[in-house]
């Protein structure tokens, strides 16, 4: 029987559980992993095929586990699934504005960039709104922020609630656009998920050859988010 581990990369969400129950420490958002997992993730992989998964981008992926991390892993999932690699090879790739439509794309992100310019918060930085492959990461203090600024406005939205405000709006406005919100991270809210961890699950039971047919646990079926 095949053993499968996977890691749930990004620490806004609950760690992914496997038939091993085995689970990383959360680290803090955005942070370098440390040499510790690193070659603890290395041991791993030389008795059991080992994936991770995590919210961001690819490229953030890159950063925080190495620009090699397609073939440091088995599996590499970027954007909760949407993004997939197995064994440094692409096997899936999804796309927000194939499914959105890019009027509607056009409209929402509009809409916000607006609302965030008229947020009276003391700091603003740049990126407010990163499109991703499979959803919209959205910032009012900007994703450009200093890990200071980051720890700053974390405080400061605890006490004023700025992203659940602002989540409530765009609920409100975009209605009938069959999005889902939730508030991640230290700095921003998530707007229009594809999918969940349980993305990168089905990709794996559909590799050639039935990886991970006999180990890993039954998820619900996808739904339309």
């Amino acid at each position: 029987m095949t053993e499968v581990c996977s890691f749930c990369l990004h620490a806004q969400s609950l760690h992914y559980r496997t038939i091993m129950s085995l689970m990383l420490a959360t680290s803090m958002c955005m942070q370098v992993v440390t040499p510790e997992v690193t070659a603890r993730i290395a041991k791993l992989k030389n008795q059991i095929t080992v994936g991770v998964v995590g919210g961001s981008d690819l490229v953030k992926q890159k950063e925080q586990l190495g620009e090699d991390v397609i073939h440091t892993f088995d599996y590499s999932f970027s954007e909760n699934g949407l993004v997939g690699y197995h064994n440094g090879e692409c096997i899936n790739k999804t796309s927000l504005k194939e499914y959105v439509g890019n009027d509607k794309l056009n409209k929402f992100i509009n809409f916000t960039l607006l609302y965030i310019a008229n947020l009276d918060i003391p700091i603003k930085r740049g990126t407010f709104i990163e499109f991703r492959q499979g959803m919209l990461n959205v910032s009012p203090i900007g994703r450009n922020c200093s890990q200071d600024e980051r720890d700053d406005f974390e405080q400061y939205d605890h006490i004023h609630q700025v992203r659940a405000k602002m989540v409530n709006v765009l609920r409100a406005q975009f209605a009938d656009y069959d999005f889902t919100y939730s508030i991640g991270g230290q700095v921003s809210s998530l707007s229009s998920h594809l999918a969940s961890h349980a993305a990168a699950v089905d990709l794996i039971r559909r590799v050639p050859h039935g990886m991970g047919q006999d180990v890993l646990p039954q998820v619900p079926e996808r739904r339309r988010l």
